[in-house]
């Protein structure tokens, strides 16, 4: 069996006798004493182990919210991704330039000329995926913007119902 760290302590010669018993007779009189009083004696170096627990735990619980939240905006970004790859109308190849700002600079796209009519009156809309412009559908940009503002460049309003031109002349023969 190993010996207590007394008498190991003696026996290395690191102290004498008197202070072994000295240590064994205050250590007895602080439990009288608890006893008596039946007040808790303090003890600093449980104090400062509890506390550096709790301020272990506080910095865990601080780097879990870190991730979790990095966990969550990875989420948002491949949801936006998918959305984006699954929804996207091909550009083909556009003739008409559709001028737009993205972060206070004018950008160009060449989109059909159907494709720059369904922009302007809202059906149509403008994301941006990885430094590049998709064309998607309203609603589905309007997924995106849940998601994150920022994704959507070019989103109009819908114009109310439509009509085309040759309704206008309708009543007319």
């Amino acid at each position: 069996m190993a010996n207590s760290l007394q008498d190991q302590l003696l026996k290395a010669g690191l102290v004498d006798g008197k202070k072994v018993k000295q240590a064994k007779q205050a250590k007895k009189k602080q439990k009288k004493q608890q006893r008596q009083s039946g007040a808790e004696v303090i003890d600093e170096n449980k104090q400062a182990a509890q506390k550096s627990r709790a301020e272990k735990a506080e910095r865990d619980r601080e780097l879990n919210r870190q991730r979790d939240e990095e966990a969550q905006r990875k989420a948002v970004v491949a949801q936006i991704k998918q959305l984006i790859e699954i929804n996207r109308l091909p550009k083909g190849k556009g003739d008409v330039a559709f001028n737009f700002a993205d972060n206070n600079k004018i950008k160009k796209i060449y989109v059909t000329e159907e494709f720059q009519v369904q922009l302007s009156k809202g059906r149509l809309a403008i994301v941006k995926l990885n430094k590049q412009y998709e064309i998607v559908a309203s609603p589905i940009a309007e997924k995106i913007a849940q998601r994150d503002q920022a994704s959507v460049i070019v989103c109009n309003e819908a114009v109310g119902l439509e009509e085309d031109e040759d309704d206008y002349y309708a009543d007319y023969k």
